[in-house]
């Protein structure tokens, strides 16, 4: 992933509380020999405190043999995303049609090792500890071993843990533009008021020149 100067989070905390509520990624894993890398979509919870990410795949999964052989894995995530026309991005006294399109978007990636979790007490804390953060308002049991409702589920799932040893965040939000083509863009954002758009808005005025982050390149 390329990262510009400008692209770069402003500090760790930025990625680390988007990270904190982007909690669906795809977890990737260097393939057997002569296979290509297996890609996983999951759920996963993120401690800063630790550094370590937490989440569970169901035993028959193709990953683990993978994961056994290679505990090197990219966990990547994605969101915010849009498409910026190309008129909202034309320079001043050039004509509109002129503009670069291109894509705002949030991305980090996590580099990990990935460590395996069997043991069936701690197999049960891992799901607690998720189902906090899923679901903080409560409503279901909790996992336990040999306890029902998901004791005896447990032999179904592995446990996953995945050690964090690199960070590499982007924040595309055009922060290198010119002012008033970063104000045409947020105009043009909320005009539209698609899906994404106005959490791109948001982060395209945070890190734009009112926010004392713009570039010149």
């Amino acid at each position: 992933m390329l990262i510009h100067p400008w692209d770069t989070p402003q500090d760790d905390t930025e990625w680390q509380q988007w990270l904190a509520v982007h909690d669906f990624g795809q977890l990737v894993v260097n393939g057997l020999p002569g296979e290509a890398p297996y890609s996983q979509p999951a759920h996963f919870v993120f401690d800063p405190g630790c550094g370590d990410v937490l989440t569970h795949l169901a035993r028959p999964n193709p990953v683990w043999p993978a994961i056994e052989a290679d505990p090197r894995v990219l966990l990547s995530v994605v969101d915010d995303y849009v498409h910026v026309p190309g008129p909202w991005q034309a320079p001043v006294g050039t004509p509109s049609e002129h503009g670069v399109p291109t894509s705002f978007y949030a991305a980090v990636q996590l580099h990990c090792t990935a460590h395996p979790v069997d043991d069936p007490v701690l197999k049960a804390e891992l799901l607690n500890r998720q189902m906090a953060h899923f679901q903080p308002e409560g409503g279901s049991a909790e996992a336990a071993v040999g306890e029902a409702p998901f004791g005896r589920m447990l032999s179904g799932i592995r446990g996953l843990r995945l050690e964090v040893t690199q960070v590499r965040a982007k924040f595309k939000y055009g922060s290198q533009k010119p002012l008033d083509v970063q104000e045409r863009t947020a105009a043009g954002l909320a005009a539209r008021g698609g899906p994404r758009d106005e959490a791109a808005r948001v982060h395209h005025l945070r890190r734009g020149s009112a926010g004392g982050h713009a570039g010149t390149g």
